[in-house]
């Protein structure tokens, strides 16, 4: 079967063909082959690590949604099979480069897409990874979004997420905590770099200034999608990716040292440092708990309170934001500017630069940015009745005293409703200030009594033809060397074994060749010693394998838990008290 593509993008999912196209920028190939042997061998530890200790401590939909979207425990999946299981249940995902900007991430989910960064950790973070790779977010988010009211509370969270406003030092701290996450990732990172981006994150944090609505519902998201738990304070269930997708922070995230918080509305006040284990968690009595909250924070955001505190959030934001009048009319663009009356009620909203005009999100034809390059400015509020009628003058008194006089050249109207009056040979005034002159040209007046709605971006993102902030720093991956290849050759040779049961005879020639050119590897040694323990094969090669284990879990005290862990799965395997078929 040929499967479609776009630009690398499998569109085999009805959820991903209906992106648009400012999300599809975002979107890279999988480029599935270029994962190692000792990637898939790190999947397959993951995998076989979490579901052992995770059987007793995550969510029980989690082991169901496991099965339900087929994700295997022996090689990492590939985007278009995920998205083969994920249709039928109404979602899709694509993959991206690393972290991408929260309001993209957030816009993506209102779309019912889970975005798949598409990196594999490496070894050395087999415990925790700073960046989001593939483990995270296949084997950490597709699985509980299996439970319908999951999905649909994260669905919501998008929803509300894509309207939030952000601030340009979000964007900058997000880029700041982006590139620290590459820096970690990289095997050969230089620790004065690391170190100097990691004041750079802590200043960045430091200097946010009050937090907008996107960060501080960022929050939400992280202590809840990405580190959420679920139940009793006392006994608690994981359901959040970041946990889930965490072999480390899994086990140690329900000692009694990470303090259990009830989860409310006031998480958002807690940040976060993506970089390292946190050293509190939130804790819903269920999912519902979790929408509840969302619901409560959703009705102060300036999509729902609109009126002047909306305005001030578009003009403090300094990005493109939408304002939303009575009628329906949606005027898109910078905003720098609100004229207010003896009751602090806004009465003139004016935008700087390119601005566009939409109804139900939906551009209104001839009203886009090319045509409103230089601004938009018109009054809010009512006027005292007249006539209007094309082709005539009239004259509009407004209570809040501007007065709007010219003639008519069209009267735009949707659904019965009057958005928008063009005027020619127009002046607008109030008082001695003139707010629109007849040497301007047309005068395009909104029509509302009120802005009911403030929201990031513009409406109709896609005609508006905005380019969302694509990070320029891309997440990097190092060729394999001569040595490393012939690492990964080993790792191959013992994968093909264990898959195809033939050939065990070979195993100790593999495993002399790896202690011989690379003494600093120890999974491959797992992965030999547990197929000589599952085989009863070779029971001197094995104590010798065992006893090379035992010296590095002594000897490297990283390595010694990771070791241990290992020997348990082979063991309980052995027992009979866990399979990971």
């Amino acid at each position: 079967m040929t499967m479609k593509t776009e630009n690398g993008i499998p569109m085999n999912n009805a959820a991903v063909r209906a992106l648009p196209k400012h999300l599809l920028q975002f979107a890279v190939d999988q480029r599935y082959d270029d994962y190692t042997p000792v990637d898939h061998a790190v999947w397959r530890f993951i995998m076989r690590q979490n579901i052992f200790f995770l059987k007793e401590y995550a969510h029980k939909v989690y082991f169901q949604g496991l099965l339900d979207t087929g994700i295997s425990f022996e090689r990492i999946p590939r985007i278009s099979e995920m998205n083969d299981i994920l249709g039928k249940i109404g979602w899709g995902a694509v993959a991206v480069d690393g972290f991408i900007p929260p309001a993209a991430f957030m816009e993506f989910q209102a779309y019912k897409v889970l975005v798949i960064a598409c990196d594999m950790r490496q070894i050395h973070h087999i415990e925790y990874t700073p960046a989001p790779d593939i483990v995270h977010e296949a084997a950490g988010h597709a699985p509980i979004i299996v439970d319908r009211e999951y999905s649909d509370y994260l669905q919501r969270f998008g929803e509300v997420g894509a309207k939030a406003m952000s601030s340009r030092k979000d964007f900058e701290l997000y880029e700041a905590i982006r590139h620290l996450s590459i820096l970690k990732e990289l095997p050969d990172s230089d620790a004065k770099e690391v170190e100097e981006a990691t004041r750079e994150v802590e200043y960045k944090q430091a200097n946010l200034g009050h937090p907008s609505e996107m960060a501080r519902l960022s929050r939400l998201h992280w202590w809840t999608v990405e580190y959420g738990l679920i139940g009793t304070l006392e006994n608690p269930k994981i359901y959040g990716a970041g946990l889930l997708s965490s072999i480390g922070e899994s086990v140690s995230c329900l000692e009694p040292h990470v303090k259990k918080l009830w989860y409310s509305i006031d998480a958002q006040d807690q940040p976060f440092d993506i970089t390292t284990k946190q050293p509190q968690l939130f804790v819903c009595r269920d999912f519902q708990h979790l929408r509840e909250v969302l619901e409560e924070f959703a009705s102060t955001m300036a999509f729902r309170v609109g009126g002047l505190e909306g305005i001030n959030k578009a003009i403090e934001c300094k990005n493109v934001t939408t304002c939303q009048y009575s009628s329906g009319l949606q005027v898109a663009g910078m905003f720098t500017e609100v004229l207010t009356d003896s009751n602090n009620e806004p009465i003139y909203l004016r935008s700087t630069g390119p601005s566009a005009l939409a109804y139900e999100n939906k551009e209104l034809p001839g009203h886009g940015r090319d045509y409103h390059k230089d601004g938009f400015g018109s009054p809010i509020g009512p006027w005292r009745e007249t006539d209007l009628r094309e082709g005539k003058t009239a004259r509009l008194e407004f209570h809040s005293g501007i007065i709007v006089e010219g003639k008519v050249e069209k009267l735009l109207r949707r659904d019965d409703r009057l958005l928008l009056v063009s005027f020619s040979n127009c002046t607008a005034k109030l008082g001695d200030r003139v707010l629109f002159d007849p040497s301007w040209g047309t005068y395009d007046m909104a029509v509302g009594d009120k802005i009911v709605s403030v929201f990031n971006g513009a409406a109709d993102k896609d005609a508006y033809n905005q380019v969302a902030l694509v990070p320029k720093e891309r997440t990097i991956k190092h060729p394999s060397d001569a040595k490393r290849k012939k690492l990964e050759n080993l790792y191959q040779q013992v994968r093909d074994i264990r898959t195809r049961k033939t050939a065990y005879e070979r195993l100790g020639e593999i495993w002399e060749t790896q202690q011989a050119e690379h003494p600093n590897d120890w999974l491959l040694s797992m992965e030999i010693f547990e197929i000589l323990d599952d085989t009863e094969q070779q029971s001197e090669l094995k104590m010798r394998v065992k006893k090379f284990l035992e010296e590095k879990k002594a000897k490297t005290r990283d390595l010694a838990t990771l070791i241990g862990w290992g020997f348990r799965l082979v063991e309980y395997h052995k027992k009979g008290i866990y399979s990971a078929a």
